[in-house]
């Protein structure tokens, strides 16, 4: 009887290091090199001497924001929360996170086939819409008339976030947490819940970082593989 209830004893411990180990956080970005992330910059495919619009300084990430395009995670995610902590450098601008990023250069020749978490000022957490698409409560009133809503050039791509006044002022640090978890997307900045989907038409893929024009440096990228049992 001793016996087995020291074997169910171990078998439990071993369990609960599994489950804690399968929610360790695990750093996208080592603050040296960009290792384990690769970029898709168009204007390299006609200009080889195209500066780097992602660089490493100071031991951050920093998206430069031109030339134009996205740094994409070597590897694919799905069920995570993402924790962020970016900032304007210089003059506050657009850039973006994308989740379940997929198909390269699948709109516009420049963006990858993915559902965008917004950084940009003023509208950091909308959604945008990439040829992947998502449901939110009060759609038509975030998204405008039924009519219009799409997932390709033209179409009503963008999902207003749901809150004004989230973001620290310009040359802050703002802290983002994105939650994939199945089909729905989470999303809060500095603390307060910014946007929710669901029925999300993707439900894995890469992460990618956006240069969009502005210079936004990362001083944390975080990953946290979970469950629909811890959510």
């Amino acid at each position: 009887m001793q016996k087995s209830l020291v074997c169910v004893a171990v078998l439990c411990l071993l369990v609960a290091c599994a489950t804690r180990k399968s929610q360790q956080s695990i750093s996208l970005f080592n603050g040296k090199n960009l290792d384990g992330w690769h970029a898709d910059i168009p204007e390299k495919d006609t200009n080889a001497a195209a500066p780097d619009a992602f660089i490493v300084r100071d031991g951050m990430l920093v998206s430069k924001g031109e030339p134009q395009g996205h740094l994409l995670t070597d590897a694919v995610y799905k069920n995570y929360r993402l924790d962020a902590e970016y900032r304007f450098t210089g003059n506050p601008g657009n850039c973006g996170i994308l989740v379940h990023a997929s198909k390269p250069r699948a709109l516009y020749g420049m963006f990858p086939q993915s559902i965008e978490v917004q950084m940009e000022h003023e509208n950091a957490g909308d959604f945008w819409c990439i040829v992947e698409d998502i449901t939110v409560p009060d759609m038509e009133k975030r998204r405008g008339p039924k009519e219009t809503w799409g997932i390709t050039e033209g179409k009503a791509r963008r999902i207003v976030n749901l809150t004004n006044g989230s973001e620290k002022p310009v040359g802050q640090w703002n802290q983002m947490t994105i939650e994939c978890l199945a089909d729905s997307v989470k999303v809060w900045l500095n603390g307060d819940l910014v946007n929710f989907g669901y029925g999300a038409t993707a439900r894995e893929g890469k992460i990618a970082i956006q240069a969009e024009g502005a210079e936004v440096a990362f001083r944390k990228l975080e990953l946290r593989p979970i469950t629909a049992l811890s959510h």
